[in-house]
């Protein structure tokens, strides 16, 4: 999910923190500037929600056995290649040799048996433990083979596992992995200070790192839209991918010293409720919340125009996707009569919680006036990153947040227990569960549809639009990628 704390440096003092060192680094051509919107709050993926965790660690510092490719294709990363018995459930994967740990320890089949296990355990904080929880056999049957047997074939699970949360971890360096990250990856941590900038530095023992043209990477974290253009203008940053430049895209674009790329996702930026609120627990007033939003006015004043309406929690061009949008579509007259039909007296009073990212703060002054139109009073309330992960997704203390969810294979989080939405149906739980255990691909699609369906009619929460992403670069800047169907910065691919 996306979001993290921001930057407490005002512009201009960032502006002039970063010159003199771009300046440098241009000057050498092995280092970089990279600026990212908000700051991980830790290091792990395997024990955060937080994308920004992946996007600074993910096939840099921690790597996976695959490696997701930006059309979505899987390519091998720590292990070398891999044969699936024909039954799709027994997978064998075998392993690249030589791979050490950046604290020295090997790589080998032992250590992928202790990441997967853990991944799946009763006490694990993987936010995708369902996927590890379905292993039911892993064996080390050599140093540089394991093998897995699955309990439900998952037509996903190369793209799964080559995600932030299938990091191969080093045992012993688990417990502190949140703040000193040891991996196998091309980079190290070589500090983090936090609130302003994480520093990466190239690792000379990695297999490939005379291939690596980056030295170091200076991370900063800017999130105020206004101070992104302004450092990027300043020449203070080299790369900015998912930037809120869209109001300044002209005068980008137009200037020579940068490349602009316009990018596809699978991300859904929705209007979460909390089911079990009142009265959000009744499905006409979250109906009427849904019918009291203009998605197309939300895009505009939340995104500048760069999305696409959704229906659901699921976007166009992926496997099995259903247009839903004529589902609970905007239309305020009726959302009134909901209102009145489920007993909601008006002025109806509900907490707003806004994360520290323009597409929430914008999309939450124009959301709140459209629901004042149906007599909602949305009472905005800017947090941080750190207070929305607690508050919202941890404690559930909201009654509506806005924010992107930018994992491509999420939709199971509708059956998760606990889940920050609340949200608990056995018709759902069932309909999953069959998901889950259909190994054709046509079948499975048709049942994917109904799934949109009814979390649509459920209007669990007001399904906004697919954003699209804007990534700036320097001109002469090589390997900047347009699309990605995760969120990750591979600075491996980068050079000068």
């Amino acid at each position: 999910m996306q979001r993290r704390p921001f930057l407490s440096l005002p512009a201009w003092g960032l502006a002039s923190s970063l010159a003199g060192a771009t300046a440098h680094a241009q000057g050498r051509k092995d280092s970089l500037v990279l600026a990212m919107t908000l700051e991980p709050p830790g290091l792990d993926p395997t024990a955060g929600a937080a994308s920004a965790i992946g996007e600074v660690v993910l096939y840099n510092v921690l790597e996976t056995l695959t490696k997701i490719r930006p059309d979505g294709s899987i390519a091998p990363l720590l292990a070398e290649r891999w044969t699936v018995t024909p039954d799709n459930k027994t997978w064998a994967f075998h392993l690249r040799p030589g791979v050490t740990f950046h604290n020295g320890e090997p790589f080998n089949a032992q250590t992928v048996k202790y990441a997967f296990e853990r991944a799946g355990a009763a006490d694990s904080l993987n936010k995708d433990k369902a996927v590890y929880a379905n292993i039911v056999n892993i064996s080390a049957t050599d140093p540089l083979t394991v093998v897995i047997t699955l309990k439900n074939v998952n037509p996903d699970f190369l793209f799964q596992i080559g995600q932030a949360t299938g990091v191969i971890v080093e045992p012993r360096s688990v417990a502190t992995n949140a703040t000193n990250p040891v991996g196998t990856g091309p980079y190290r941590l070589e500090s983090w200070a936090k609130g302003a900038q994480i520093t990466l530095a190239r690792w000379d023992g990695h297999r490939d790192a005379k291939a690596i043209a980056l030295r170091r990477v200076s991370i900063r974290f800017i999130n105020d839209a206004a101070a992104q253009v302004a450092a990027l203008l300043a020449g203070d940053v080299d790369l900015f991918p998912r930037v809120a430049v869209a109001r300044a895209l002209p005068q980008l674009r137009a200037d020579k010293r940068f490349q602009v790329l316009v990018g596809g996702t699978r991300a859904k930026t929705i209007l979460a409720m909390n089911n079990r609120r009142k009265p959000l627990d009744d499905v006409r007033v979250r109906r009427a919340i849904a019918m009291a939003i203009d998605r197309k006015a939300v895009v505009d004043g939340s995104a500048d125009g760069f999305g696409t309406p959704i229906g659901s929690f699921y976007v166009p061009g992926a496997p099995g996707f259903v247009d839903l949008t004529a589902v609970n579509a905007f239309n305020p007259d009726r959302a009134r009569a909901l209102l009145k039909e489920a007993g909601v007296t008006t002025p109806l009073e509900l907490s707003l919680k806004l994360p520290p990212v323009p597409y929430a703060r914008q999309g939450g002054e124009v959301i709140a006036a459209m629901l004042a139109k149906v007599g909602i009073v949305a009472k905005q309330e800017n947090v941080e990153w750190a207070q929305w992960l607690d508050a919202v997704y941890k404690q559930k203390a909201y009654d509506l947040t806005i924010v992107s969810h930018v994992e491509p294979l999420d939709f199971g989080n509708f059956a998760r227990p606990g889940y920050y939405w609340n949200y608990e149906s056995a018709k759902f739980n069932a309909l999953w569960a069959q998901i889950q255990a259909t190994a054709d691909l046509a079948q499975r699609n048709r049942l994917m549809g109904d799934a949109q369906r009814l979390v649509s009619d459920d209007a669990v929460a007001a399904w906004l639009y697919q954003p699209t992403f804007i990534t700036v670069a320097k001109t002469g800047l090589k390997g900047v990628g347009r699309d990605m169907p995760i969120f990750a910065n591979d600075l491996s691919a980068l050079s000068w």
